[in-house]
């Protein structure tokens, strides 16, 4: 991919030199991001929209009676460039932007929103599907079809296409204006994380450990300032230097400015953003019957309610909230045990709770880091994918990426034949957006042919310095397997309508394949194994992976109720007229005091900064859904463990049969069932977060 910035009205690109358009002659047909510049994605956009939809209108106008085959197969079959040039440009877009790339988001969500709307609200393409639905039980279809026939039929209701011409046009509106605000959210808080950096001289270093000294020059490197060491407002840069600095004033600095970021009243601040993209959003619930926004998203999702989810956040609440209390007391007194004259203040919480954990725990996870390598996690995560999948990866240095730092494996099955591609992208840089996550440049399907997927990982670790390995927190090496557990669920996807494929499931029951798998990261035979010491290779001592296996229920409260807080405020914004949201700070503010939210402890995503839900509404009204996989995840490991034997063959196959495998071709919840043989036990996630017994406090 190109890095240089090109205007988007620069010209067309004709097809025959377009390499969106062209067949990819690269190994496994991936794409060439070596040939692709921004001036090619406009007109490649262009032909797929054209192809996409006289392909839905061949649908829409056959004269035949409609039935599975020419309607809700034709439409699987249907967008195939679409779905190709999406799936690079989004890529490239938060992972490796440009100014000439953003100029083209956009335009192109524009341009997205005026292509599906006319589509999704097509009434006779849905009165053909709705029939179709109707006679479901006279058709012999298979278990997967069924599956395939009741989520397209629910996904065109949910759009509005039985809703009458008025409401269809405001419905449209709606929806252009939503891609476009959606869009702004992320610019605006792509342009707050780049420009923002703290400089560090020789004498703000006190405290900080070599490891974070030579993330903080590779950031400055990366950012074209050599010789200097940087803080960002990335959170592996923010959250190790809390964690460490003695320096309280650059501490404050440093946490304002992240919890500041999209709230600066600036050029890309949110505010307005927010209020907007609220009130639409209510309007488009109300146009489609439903009350609130919230009472819409959750009808299609396991809970089903917001109460539902709400109560699992309550239930967790009160404990949680009651053990960061009685922590924040314990801080308060460490601090004037020390001298100090001063109130405990957000920024201080993670200095000093790590001093805590040092006194209660004798660990800190600077202790540790030393031994959690990139390459050594890496590994680790690969082995266990090994002995309960019998995957193999073999890297490849012949797969076209889009950024040196990029790497990619093959991946085998355990028959030796190739199952997909694996792309790791792992190091922050200015260019790539805050976060981690889970992505494909293609899926896995079997509807025309075997079709291998390329799943790609992408996270935000600090990169070691020149010559040195990438060192990970605790924290990072658990991202390191969530987002590979994610990877997983897409690699291992064995079905055959591409709608159904690998993460393609109910919100709340995408994050148990990644949340799952985070449990083996902490496993001591895993550690044992692959943490060591990167300049020694010395395996982690006994004495140590004892400490940090002790220690890893400490400060569970604030790690808790910074989440929490968080998802119960996304179901508020959600839940409360629009009307009630003109300030969305005030709104923060009231809502925080209304839950008793402790004044140190700061939401893990302010409003201004939380993508999740405003940035797109993947997560809009879901964000409990971390939540309430992790009910299903830690009782999903207890299978494993009452075994006695974490890579138990007959567990892993049911793992990977009924939920790895299985993409969205099942009810989750009978997923759920077929793997544990019983519905979750909610206190096992209490149990994990050592929350089932708390101490009082006021």
């Amino acid at each position: 991919m190109s890095d240089t910035p090109q205007s988007p009205a620069s010209g067309s690109v004709s097809s025959p030199d377009n390499p969106l358009l062209k067949p990819w002659q690269t190994p496994f047909q991936t794409p060439p991001f070596g040939e692709i510049t921004p001036e090619h994605f406009l007109p490649a956009f262009e032909q797929a929209f054209i192809d996409h939809a006289a392909e839905v209108a061949a649908i829409t106008h056959d004269p035949s009676a409609p039935d599975f085959a020419n309607t809700i197969t034709a439409l699987e079959r249907s967008g195939k460039l679409l779905a190709k040039v999406s799936a690079v440009f989004y890529d490239l877009v938060s992972a490796h932007s440009n100014p000439a790339l953003l100029a083209i988001d956009k335009d192109i969500s524009l341009r997205m929103a005026r292509h599906w709307n006319p589509i999704m609200m097509n009434a006779v393409l849905f009165g053909r599907i709705a029939q179709i639905h109707e006679n479901r039980t006279t058709l012999a279809l298979t278990p997967e079809q069924l599956r395939l026939l009741e989520r397209t039929y629910t996904r065109f209701h949910r759009a509005g296409a039985g809703l009458d011409d008025t409401a269809k046009v405001r419905m449209a509106e709606i929806n252009e204006r939503l891609a476009h605000l959606g869009t702004t959210f992320s610019h605006h808080l792509l342009g707050d994380e780049q420009e923002w950096l703290l400089e560090l001289g020789e004498d703000d270093l006190d405290g900080l450990p070599d490891s974070f000294v030579a993330a903080a020059r590779a950031a400055a490197e990366e950012r074209a300032l050599p010789g200097k060491a940087i803080v960002t407002t990335s959170r592996s840069s923010m959250e190790p230097f809390l964690n460490s600095s003695n320096r309280r004033d650059l501490r404050e600095k440093v946490y304002k400015a992240f919890t500041a970021r999209g709230n600066n009243g600036n050029a890309n601040d949110n505010n307005a953003t927010i209020v907007e993209i609220l009130a639409l959003r209510e309007e488009s619930a109300n146009l489609l019957g439903y009350p609130t926004f919230a009472v819409y998203r959750l009808e299609d999702s396991m809970a089903k309610t917001p109460e539902a989810a709400r109560s699992l956040l309550e239930r967790v609440w009160k404990p949680a909230r009651a053990r960061a209390l009685a922590d924040r007391d314990a801080l308060q007194a460490l601090i004037a045990e020390e001298g100090g004259n001063f109130t405990l203040a957000p920024w201080d919480w993670r200095y000093y709770a790590e001093k805590l954990r040092q006194i209660r725990a004798d660990f800190d996870d600077a202790a540790i880091k030393p031994y959690l390598t990139l390459e050594g996690m890496i590994a680790a995560a690969f082995d266990c994918a090994n002995r309960l999948f019998g995957l193999t990866f073999l890297e490849r240095n012949d797969i076209p990426v889009w950024h040196p730092d990029v790497r990619v494996w093959e991946v085998k099955d355990a028959s030796g034949k190739h199952q997909a591609l694996f792309y790791g992208d792992y190091f922050a840089r200015a260019s790539k957006r805050s976060g981690a996550w889970m992505t494909s440049l293609r899926d896995q399907q079997k509807l025309d042919g075997e079709v291998a997927p390329l799943v790609l990982n992408i996270c935000n670790f600090a990169k070691g310095a020149e010559g040195q390995p990438a060192l990970l927190s605790p924290d990072d090496a658990r991202t390191l397997f969530h987002e590979f557990g994610h990877g997983l669920h897409g690699m291992l996807s064995n079905v055959t309508y591409p709608s159904l494929s690998g993460t393609s499931v109910f919100i709340d029951f995408v994050e148990l394949p990644s949340q799952l798998y985070e449990h083996w990261q902490e496993q001591p035979q895993v550690l044992r194994q692959f943490a060591k010491h990167y300049q020694t290779g010395e395996p982690l001592p006994d004495d140590l992976l004892k400490r940090f296996l002790a220690a890893r229920q400490f400060n569970q409260g604030f790690a808790t109720v910074e989440f929490v807080a968080s998802a119960l405020i996304d179901l508020e914004f959600h839940s409360q007229p629009a009307s009630a949201v003109r300030d969305v700070g005030a709104f923060e503010r009231t809502e925080l005091e209304k839950i008793g939210m402790p004044a140190e402890i700061s939401l893990r995503h302010r409003p201004t900064q939380f993508g999740h839900i405003f940035s797109g509404d993947h997560y809009a009204a879901g964000y409990y859904s971390y939540m309430w996989s992790e009910v299903m995840d830690a009782d999903a490991f207890g299978a494993f463990e009452e075994t006695g034997d974490i890579f138990d063959p007959a567990t892993a196959k049911r793992l990977h049969d009924d939920i790895y495998s299985s993409g969205g071709s099942r009810d989750p919840e009978e997923a759920y069932v077929a793997f544990r043989g019983r519905k979750p036990e909610a206190d096992a996630l209490l149990r994990r977060r050592g929350l089932l017994e708390t101490p009082q406090a006021a």
